[in-house]
């Protein structure tokens, strides 16, 4: 039996992102399509001869701190699929290298809990499916499951619902996290009190990423929680039009922010905003990466 395993967990920008109301439980009911890029933490897990689940984190940019205690996902992930699997006594150590921007609306924590149930799920050969593992993961994280699947997915419900979708192209992404932090809880609620919401067309953006066809899809493209977040926090515009004026097809927050992508049809034109980003000093951390299916 192996020891250890190492996997990648890849971030996710969302393509599309409309909230449609508020359920009778509290949560908010969200129709999205998500999309995996080429930005990955690395994920590295060991077993031990003493019981228990231990951890460590590495921050590579440093530019933040994350706990390696009971309230990482990435123990709650362990845990919850060893209690699944009746394995409570086994011991494991987790190692995390973080490369993806925290807090940033990119699914960061998510798919480090992903990582752990794909790899403890082999490393232990517990044998579950991919959708088994997804069902028992939306118990640690609303986006786990997605984070499993990856891809390209239409999101519904509270954004555990998923419909694989026919992968994106691989556009150049440029991505940019500006040095705030942004509260999911303050931006749900100043969008509840919204009295004129323009709600983006994700039907549209479905069938137009169909199509493969970029300017199309950019034309789409939309996220109802920047009508919030980017008026409290002017640098996210700023970002925006730098990745316009560089040739972007379309610039656009991910999440409730700040993080800003941007898709680019030329891999050149991509490069030239990462220049232009970086010597702009408005982000913390920039990625020019890629979708990836």
């Amino acid at each position: 039996m192996m020891r250890e395993i190492t996997r990648k967990a890849y971030a996710k920008i969302n393509l599309g992102l409309d909230v449609l109301g508020i359920l009778p439980n509290g949560y908010h009911q969200v129709k999205m399509i998500m999309q995996t890029v080429d930005l990955y933490d690395t994920v590295t897990i060991r077993r031990t001869e003493a019981s228990g689940i231990t951890m460590d984190v590495t921050v590579e940019e440093k530019t933040a701190t994350l706990e390696a205690d009971e309230h990482n996902l990435c123990v709650k992930a362990a845990k919850c699929l060893l209690s699944h699997a009746g394995r409570e006594a086994e011991g494991l150590h987790i190692s995390l290298v973080k490369r993806i921007p925290i807090a940033a609306g990119m699914a960061g924590g998510s798919t480090d809990a992903a990582a752990v149930f794909l790899g403890l799920n082999e490393l232990l050969e517990l044998g579950y499916s991919k959708e088994e593992l997804m069902e028992l993961a939306v118990t640690v994280g609303a986006d786990v499951p997605y984070c499993i699947m990856g891809g390209t997915a239409l999101s519904e419900g509270i954004g555990e619902e998923l419909t694989k979708l026919p992968d994106a192209p691989a556009w150049s992404v440029l991505i940019g996290k500006p040095p705030i932090d942004v509260s999911t809880k303050f931006v749900y609620e100043h969008l509840d009190a919204a009295e004129d919401i323009d709600h983006p067309d994700i039907d549209g953006l479905q069938e137009a990423l169909a199509g493969k066809d970029l300017s199309a899809a950019a034309a789409k493209m939309g996220n109802v929680l920047a009508t919030v977040t980017e008026p409290a926090y002017p640098v996210i515009t700023e970002i925006k039009q730098l990745m316009m004026q560089q040739g972007a097809e379309v610039a656009l927050m991910t999440g409730s922010g700040p993080t800003v992508f941007g898709i680019f049809a030329k891999e050149e034109d991509c490069q030239a905003a990462e220049e232009a980003l970086r010597a702009s000093n408005l982000c913390q951390q920039v990625h020019r990466t890629h979708l990836i299916a």
